[in-house]
């Protein structure tokens, strides 16, 4: 009799242990799935930021952060989409609203003071620098301080911010052509040609720092071609900018000659070239 009892006891048991195994496996495959997903999402955020169109992305990442407005990786990424798409007003309250959260970094901090630089809020974007810890050493950093230095005037700050910015990165020659500009608005002319120089012999592509370098020595009076390498375009659109320049420093004559081997140069029609030269000549 005793038996008889035991084994339905034994079978309810069986079928117990049965369910919860059942169970176990549901959940495990639940837990698979939602793994599944945030590897999908993840590799979904990283092709929107990376390879989508700007404005596609910020479509994606504000639909996604507006129903997990808590996430900071969203609205990190939706702000760095606005940046990319050149929405520079949306750029930085996105960017302020990251700063706000909790996980936010140095690094956000950062992109944040830049992108209020780009809205030209100059003010905001000094406050924003001036609450990152002075410990957070980065060439960005740097580079920013220096503008804002550059924008108050405060050239002994910007010099030093130059400085130690060049020393942060090992491509060096965006910063020397800004640093550059910056002498040149001081009127260091000699200061400025070194630096944009420099900048060329660290990129010879950087045709910003080839046109500011014959700006500088067109301001010292000196029209002569440097020896930089440069393509047949490059050198007629070179010589264009310092015709503009001897124009700007009344030297006539002179502007018309550069205008004319600008042309002469040029292996297409410069029509920028021909209008200034003829606006000289019918003068």
């Amino acid at each position: 009799m005793r038996q008889q009892l035991l084994i339905p006891t034994v079978v309810a048991c069986g079928l117990i242990l049965s369910a919860c195994a059942k169970e176990t496996e549901e959940e495990k495959v639940e837990r698979t799935f939602q793994e599944v997903n945030v590897i999908d999402e993840t590799n979904l955020n990283d092709v929107m930021l990376n390879a989508a169109d700007p404005n596609e992305a910020v479509t994606y990442f504000h639909g996604a952060a507006s129903k997990n407005p808590d996430r900071i990786d969203l609205q990190r990424g939706l702000a760095i989409s606005l940046t990319r798409a050149k929405r520079n007003t949306e750029a930085a309250g996105a960017w302020k609203r990251v700063t706000s959260m909790s996980g936010a970094t140095n690094e956000d901090r950062v992109q944040y003071a830049a992108s209020l630089i780009r809205s030209g809020d100059w003010k905001g974007a000094k406050s924003a620098l001036d609450a990152i810890p002075p410990t957070y050493e980065t060439f960005q950093r740097y580079r920013l301080e220096a503008l804002v230095a550059d924008s108050n005037k405060d050239w002994k700050r910007a010099d030093h911010f130059y400085e130690t910015a060049v020393g942060l990165t090992t491509r060096p020659a965006g910063i020397m052509n800004n640093w550059g500009y910056s002498k040149l608005a001081r009127g260091q002319y000699a200061e400025a040609e070194r630096l944009f120089t420099e900048a060329i012999r660290q990129d010879k592509t950087l045709f910003t720092a080839k046109n500011n370098l014959v700006l500088a020595r067109a301001a010292q009076g000196n029209y002569a071609m440097p020896v930089i390498p440069m393509s047949q375009i490059e050198r007629a659109e070179l010589l264009n900018t310092m015709g503009i320049s001897a124009v700007k420093r009344g030297d006539i004559n002179l502007a018309k000659n550069l205008f004319r081997e600008a042309i002469s140069t040029h292996p297409q029609h410069f029509d920028d070239a021909v209008r200034s030269l003829r606006a000289l000549e019918d003068a």
